[in-house]
């Protein structure tokens, strides 16, 4: 665990209000876990958000499951709050739950 690192990742996912950790990028998804990820923020109407691609990052790859205690990916932040990753976000989009929590982070 390298505590630099850590304070990168809490760095980056409390400067700004949605984060996705995931493996590619939206545009070009490595697994299919991070195209669902990025397909159900697309989904929200979600435009611009910061993601990350662990897997040209070899240091947040490595400790980002220390950093929330999550130890998979696809990882969503919103307003530096771990949501979970695309299982959990599929199924708060698919109640509604996402959606308001997107707006109130893009709101501020």
């Amino acid at each position: 665990m390298d505590q630099n690192v850590l304070n990168r990742i809490m760095q980056t996912v409390t400067t700004n209000p949605i984060v996705l950790y995931m493996k590619g990028t939206p545009q070009f998804p490595q697994c299919g876990f991070s195209g669902l990820a990025a397909q159900v923020l697309k989904s929200c109407g979600v435009k611009d958000y910061v993601a990350v691609n662990v897997l040209a990052d070899k240091e947040i790859h490595d400790n980002l499951k220390y950093y929330a205690d999550w130890p998979t990916f696809p990882q969503l932040y919103i307003n530096g709050q771990l949501i979970g990753g695309s299982d959990i976000m599929k199924d708060m989009y698919e109640k509604g739950e996402l959606q308001k929590l997107i707006e109130l982070a893009l709101a501020k």
